[in-house]
């Protein structure tokens, strides 16, 4: 008899992001992972976005931010207190602390701990997802910042948080970005889920254009 849960459920990706971020919620069936976790003070809003999309907090397996920067990552700790799983990779525990000095009092940030956080290393992300029915790996992608990292689907979607495109690239390295987007394309990458702005598809050739 064949394992049903050898063949991985299609995967949805839907936004509920907000003030000119996107927030990425992967479907697996009931089994979800919210990618990039909301601005300061705005707990509130993500949850009726999610509320409007039909999306129960407690489906949502783990939150993962892109980065640790506070349009992608102010209300995880928030999230986490309404008891959603925050995921956390290696590399990205030492960016946690500095996300506090770019807010103000006024903004209603709460400080991530680290306690009752699951951190766990890149090759262990492929496991992870498959136990929740998702087929993809987290992947590093540091040319925005030391910490980011992109969620890559086996299906060719990529999220990819603040990832430069090739024709922004002017103040990074533009060598090292066309180095990125070109390995994501060789591992699959074909819809790219940016952290701003509309969904792109991502050609062989390089070029990367909104989807149609």
């Amino acid at each position: 008899m064949v394992n049903p849960r050898s063949f991985p459920m299609p995967t949805t990706v839907v936004n509920v992001g907000y003030r000119s971020t996107n927030y990425w919620v992967i479907s697996a069936g009931h089994a979800r992972v919210l990618v990039d976790l909301g601005y300061p003070g705005t707990l509130n809003m993500l949850l009726a976005n999610l509320k409007r999309m039909d999306i129960p907090l407690h489906d949502i397996r783990y939150g993962l931010a892109t980065h640790y920067h506070i349009d992608h990552a102010g209300v995880a700790q928030e999230l986490k207190q309404l008891g959603m799983p925050l995921l956390v990779l290696e590399q990205q525990v030492a960016a946690i602390p500095a996300m506090k000095q770019w807010t103000k009092p006024r903004d209603g940030y709460v400080d991530i701990t680290l306690d009752e956080t699951i951190v766990i290393s890149l090759a262990e992300s492929r496991t992870l997802l498959a136990e929740i029915g998702i087929a993809g790996e987290i992947v590093a992608t540091p040319e925005h910042s030391a910490d980011s990292i992109s969620l890559l689907l086996d299906d060719g979607a990529v999220v990819t948080g603040d990832l430069p495109f090739w024709p922004m690239a002017e103040h990074d390295d533009a060598t090292s970005v066309t180095a990125r987007w070109r390995q994501l394309w060789e591992h699959g990458a074909r819809r790219v889920y940016p952290g701003h702005g509309p969904l792109r598809v991502l050609h062989a050739d390089g070029n990367i254009v909104e989807a149609q």
